[in-house]
């Protein structure tokens, strides 16, 4: 199977990679986890069967997430990941791809040449980098080429993006380190604090996504989980509600909350309007967790959607802003 010169979209996340190929639609949904042999450097496992392996690797391996926040931690790794991902997406190409990767909204110069010559290293024949708000709002079926404010939260694992997008360019916008993982982090502290006993990042993760709420639920629900007992050094069983994971939420949840207040607050008078009429687009996996699209609702006034198909909202309009690169503004979009 030879694919000719493929236009693939990648949304390089620091908890998932997803990619689209023109024409396909989404083709690729993995996690951004490597397993590195230690001894002699080589790619053991990437994806899901990496992430599988996270926690629990003998001395000689090691699983680790090549991003954090957002931005290339482990340049090497990185490469590796991104050429395991397009070769698995184009199969033998005769053309190397042409590649729009997304990047957070703040990210410096030298963040943005790692992304460019990752991709490149990896197999790119041209590298697109676009805003990942820019592309959450193509994704979420806005259309941001006419002259009226549109606000996008996007929560990622590792970022928070906040944007107000005019025109086909974003007007005022912030990037947060807080975002899925810090979630995580935040129940494991609390769950260490209020029962003394130390859980993965896998086990907060489950935690999250089943019984976490950043708003009071109607009803408590429970979870068993497991874990190591501090005092012991034992395995131990415990009962988790949910009200003990918006204690546990809530800070984190607040400080998006709060950047989101910052971003309104620099907007032009006219955006503003327009934004009350027309509400706050969520993208992203992070706005999924039960109750914030309600807390950003109550803190703001304003009205608050979920986009649909909210985690592949990115990964959507990367793809999309592929098919016509002369729509976007030069800000927003660079050609390397």
């Amino acid at each position: 199977m030879f694919g000719f010169g493929q236009d693939i979209g990648i949304d390089l996340g620091t908890a998932t990679v997803i990619a689209y190929v023109k024409g396909k639609g989404i083709v690729l949904r993995e996690p951004s986890v490597v397993a590195v042999d230690k001894n002699s450097g080589d790619v053991l496992a990437v994806g899901q069967e990496a992430r599988r392996m996270l926690g629990r690797t003998p001395g000689n391996i090691i699983a680790t997430r090549p991003l954090r926040d957002g931005v290339i931690s482990d340049y090497t790794v990185t490469e590796k990941m991104l050429k395991y991902f397009i070769n698995k997406v184009c199969g033998k190409f005769i053309f190397a791809p042409r590649i729009m990767i997304c990047i957070p909204s703040q990210v410096t110069e030298v963040e943005k040449r790692a992304v460019i010559d990752a991709a490149s290293q990896a197999g790119a024949r041209k590298v697109y980098l676009i805003e990942e708000p820019i592309a959450a709002a193509i994704g979420a079926g806005i259309d941001i080429s006419k002259p009226c404010g549109n606000m996008i939260v996007d929560i990622g694992g590792g970022t928070t993006d906040i944007a107000v997008i005019s025109l086909g360019g974003s007007v005022v916008s912030t990037s947060l380190k807080v975002a899925g993982d810090k979630l995580d982090e935040a129940i494991v502290k609390y769950i260490k604090r209020k029962h003394n006993i130390m859980i993965g990042e896998r086990t907060a993760e489950d935690l999250k996504i089943n019984i976490g709420c950043v708003y009071p639920k109607i009803q408590d629900v429970e979870m068993d989980i497991r874990g190591r007992d501090l005092s012991t050094g034992l395995p131990k069983t415990i009962t988790v509600y949910s009200s003990e994971m918006l204690e546990a939420l809530i800070e984190p949840a607040m400080m998006i909350v709060d950047a989101v207040h910052s971003v309104l607050e620099k907007t032009p008078p006219e955006l503003s309007s327009d934004i009350s009429d027309r509400g706050i687009y969520m993208t992203g996996g992070g706005c999924l967790v039960d109750g914030l699209d309600k807390l950003l609702q109550e803190k703001t006034g304003i009205n608050v959607m979920i986009a649909e198909d909210a985690i592949s909202c990115v990964a959507l309009g990367t793809g999309k802003a592929l098919d016509n690169l002369d729509a976007l503004d030069g800000k927003s979009r660079r050609q390397y």
